[in-house]
């Protein structure tokens, strides 16, 4: 409201301020995403604060990809994956709202995501981000996920390590963007969630196009295979399942280094199942150092992750790979 074009808009009449209407919407765990169960969409509104490294607004580049990622899924891609893990799934993101204030800036702050809501009124599933799960109990006792561990991997990784070695696409699924579904106790499906989180590897562009001509022109989405590599094995491999290791470690429910030796033996039976080996598992499995993202070392920079390139948006660093050597040959 104190931005000179919004006020131009509202002073010629082209805009009117109705103050709030309709019925109330709810938080979630996505923290600028409201729920209403009533409602076929739920809704991704920009804040303009800095939320971990950067300002949430959507970007109009995140808008494109999207609804390229719907498309994509809607040209077949869909329909193998849920051949192939049926308890899987993306929350799509299929259209989106704004105003246009005749700047040449790309985006006017009035931008809004139309994202599908997989929960309507009725539905009854136990869905939980996977932050949630990690996260300590009341008064620090065990988390929710101390009960959940078995059948994981088969749920949440697999279907993400089928899509980037057999598809070429790269999802930014750490913890907060993953959603684990629950029956009777246990993981019986899964939904990521993320219109910024796509990576399409260079080396399969040429194959994705063929399902989606146009790819990426707006939504800016292919990048150089290593630049994949590196942000997907740090959001699932570290970020994400070794989150998950250490969380079960700190409750007591296993000793960190035999969950970890069990993380590789499924790693390995994975890749011997889908040759040939992506490069990814390999250095899982066998690389002394891994990359990951310095999230204080990225603030501290001022960086901000959704502005530049995919390559130079934060900052990572090599840490010891608790992995190497623990899941024999893959």
């Amino acid at each position: 409201m104190e931005q000179p074009p919004v006020r131009a808009l509202l002073g010629a009449g082209l805009l009117a301020d109705l103050g709030p209407q309709g019925r109330p919407w709810s938080a979630t765990s996505s923290v600028r995403t409201v729920y209403r169960a009533d409602a076929p969409f739920m809704l991704k509104l920009s804040l303009g604060v800095r939320i971990t490294n950067s300002v949430r607004v959507n970007l109009a580049k995140e808008l494109a990809r999207g609804v390229e990622v719907h498309r994509l899924l809607a040209a077949g891609l869909g329909d193998e994956l849920a051949a192939r893990f049926p308890w899987f799934a993306i929350v799509r993101d299929p259209a989106w709202l704004t105003v246009r204030t005749g700047e040449d800036r790309a985006e006017s702050g009035f931008e809004v995501v139309l994202r599908e809501n997989p929960y309507p009124a009725g539905t009854g599933t136990d869905a939980t981000v996977v932050a949630a799960l990690c996260h300590p109990g009341p008064g620090g006792g065990p988390s929710r996920l101390a009960a959940v561990v078995r059948r994981y991997l088969a749920v949440a990784a697999d279907p993400l390590l089928w899509l980037y070695g057999a598809r070429g696409i790269a999802l930014e699924a750490h913890q907060q963007n993953s959603v684990v579904e629950l029956a009777g106790g246990w993981p019986a499906g899964f939904r990521y969630r993320d219109n910024q989180g796509y990576y399409f590897k260079a080396s399969a562009a040429d194959r994705l196009r063929r399902r989606l001509p146009g790819l990426s022109q707006a939504s800016d989405t292919v990048c150089d295979d290593g630049v994949a590599d590196e942000r997907f094995g740090y959001y699932l491999a570290v970020n994400h399942l070794f989150g998950i290791v250490g969380t079960l470690g700190r409750d007591g429910v296993a000793d960190e280094r035999d969950l970890l030796a069990d993380l590789a033996a499924h790693l390995a039976a994975w890749a011997r199942a889908h040759p040939p080996v992506p490069p990814l598992v390999a250095t899982l499995l066998d690389s002394p150092r891994l990359r990951v993202k310095a999230n204080l070392r990225t603030r501290l920079d001022d960086m901000d992750e959704l502005v530049g390139p995919l390559a130079r948006q934060s900052v990572y660093v090599e840490v010891a790979n608790p992995l190497a050597g623990l899941g024999g040959p893959p």
